[in-house]
């Protein structure tokens, strides 16, 4: 059985897998201040939650983009589930060819989503994750990662706005009833919801002039699902792609 486990900046996925399928998986909040000790507690906690014990597992994949973190979890992984993590990183087998100018600076997430996607779909496709940021990710039909845009993830914009305009308050992020709102928090959330979706529209518009019209586009994150449902450029809703990723990944390194 295999474990995989993506640390992002907002959100720590985890998952099992039984050969190509998987099984249990969770998400959870990052924690930035938690120790060794703490996760690797977590860890064990969440496999004996689904009557596993680290004694089931075979590996263990790891992304992470949040360097502060990956010792940690590397060292809990090690003290507390007994394995050596196969950590995402420069000189580890993907499958793809990286063709950004600085291929180190590509997160190992982002890295991951595009194996997945070559593996599961194919390109052309256009990965749009919905995560702490929000980024779109080319990948051509053979199988190059050319690179993408970044922006600021709906959270994150939400918590700007909050923070710096004294009169606006923290919301759900949720549909409104119209795009108009008629008070401040649905004017928020049409803003921060339907201008998201205008945006991802336009981008991928964008990158389809780039990449070609038979590129598909593959949503992944934990903000993708709520996206999808106001756009129909969305083809294929991924919420666990990373870890999808993370098990090819695997499988190649062995």
């Amino acid at each position: 059985m295999l474990l995989t486990i993506d640390v992002g900046n907002t959100n720590l996925a985890l998952g099992l897998y039984e050969a190509d399928q998987l099984g249990p998986h969770w998400r959870l909040a990052t924690d930035h201040d938690r120790m060794p000790d703490e996760y690797g507690l977590q860890f064990l906690g969440l496999l004996e939650h689904v009557g596993k014990s680290n004694k089931d597992l075979t590996g263990i994949s790891l992304a992470s983009v949040v360097p502060q973190l990956t010792q940690r979890v590397i060292q809990a992984c090690r003290e507390y589930l007994k394995q050596e993590p196969l950590v995402v990183d420069t000189g580890v087998k993907t499958g793809i060819r990286i063709r950004y100018e600085d291929p180190k600076a590509v997160g190992a997430d982002r890295v991951a989503d595009a194996v997945a996607v070559m593996n599961l779909y194919g390109g052309p496709a256009c990965i749009v994750d919905f995560g702490t940021a929000t980024t779109f990710n080319a990948l051509t039909k053979d199988g190059d990662y050319l690179g993408g845009a970044i922006t600021a993830g709906i959270n994150l914009a939400a918590d700007a706005l909050f923070t710096h305009a004294a009169k606006l308050q923290r919301i759900d992020l949720q549909r409104p009833p119209s795009v108009i709102g008629r008070n401040t928090v649905h004017a928020m959330q049409s803003g921060l919801l339907f201008g998201y979706v205008s945006m991802v529209e336009g981008m991928v518009a964008r990158f389809r002039s780039e990449l070609g019209s038979d590129m598909r586009v593959v949503a992944t994150g934990g903000l993708a699902e709520i996206v999808a449902q106001e756009t129909k450029v969305i083809n294929i809703l991924a919420p666990w792609l990373t870890l999808d990723g993370l098990r090819f990944i695997w499988e190649l390194n062995r």
